[in-house]
């Protein structure tokens, strides 16, 4: 009997996208000055490594064995992939840029903790630094600047789990940017109690007073700004179930940076939106 079992499978992701993705690699390629017929894959079959192991988060020994390579050339061909999407992802003026341009009335900024395996690097006062004590599990904090409707326009560079919202956005320079932002062209961002006290121009829910209640006119306000807000969840859930890749990342923490701004970049290709 045979040992083995060959099946098909189709890879829910347009072709353009594997072919734009293929036409950056083979740009990466040129700049590197590879010489042609000198690599295991070419970048067709590279980009769609890449595409799996995002979409469908199939692990790299079955992508090897797949391709009839190394191990450690899938690993480099997936980073490789990594990098080249990630160097195409917008920086923080120029989303904020497209954003002004694009007419929004404000904005939504929200945080969300990629899950990462276990991963031991001790923080301050010997704790984890890595350990999400609001989430109970290990990952990287990624802060997610999305328009009105909640379609994610910018991601962070990761930060450890342990790390609150509002200490993230402070370090990534969010705060002085959107305050800046809503101070002169009037686009204020819409936060929850998560960046209480990040700045003037970021609206977010009246905190209940120990030992008081909310005025009818706070929870009124709070009603209406978690209404508007509430969209924002939508551009982390945008990127989260659309790529299985970042529902738990077993590579470097530090690599959540990448891919979190390569997989942005994917959604924007697969929908032609930027803004």
């Amino acid at each position: 009997m045979p040992s083995s079992i060959t099946y098909t499978a189709v890879l829910d992701v347009r072709r353009e996208t594997a072919e734009t993705l293929a036409r950056l690699l083979r740009e990466h390629r040129g700049r590197l000055g590879t010489r042609k017929n000198t690599r295991s894959l070419g970048v067709f079959k590279q980009a769609v490594l890449v595409l799996r192991w995002f979409i469908d988060g199939a692990r790299l020994s079955q992508l090897a064995r797949d391709n009839g390579i190394s191990l450690p050339t899938a690993y480099r061909y997936l980073h490789e992939g990594l990098t080249t999407l990630a160097d195409h992802a917008p920086d923080l003026s120029t989303a904020l840029e497209r954003a002004a341009a694009a007419g929004c009335t404000h904005l939504n900024l929200d945080g969300t903790v990629i899950r990462t395996d276990r991963v031991a690097a001790p923080g301050p006062n010997g704790a984890d630094l890595w350990w999400s004590g609001k989430h109970k599990h290990h990952g990287g904090n990624v802060q997610v600047i999305s328009a009105p409707d909640g379609w994610p326009l910018w991601v962070s560079p990761v930060r450890p789990g342990r790390e609150h919202d509002t200490t993230c956005a402070r370090t990534h320079g969010l705060l002085a940017a959107l305050n800046r932002l809503a101070t002169i062209l009037d686009i204020p961002t819409l936060t929850d109690l998560g960046y209480e006290n990040a700045g003037p121009c970021f609206r977010h829910p009246v905190k209940k007073p120990r030992g008081r209640e909310l005025t009818t006119r706070q929870q009124t306000f709070n009603q209406v700004i978690r209404g508007i807000h509430g969209v924002a969840e939508r551009a982390n859930a945008l990127l989260k179930v659309t790529f299985k890749a970042l529902r738990r990342v077993s590579l470097d923490p530090g690599s959540i940076t990448r891919i979190a701004r390569a997989a942005l970049v994917l959604l924007q290709l697969e929908t032609g939106r930027t803004t």
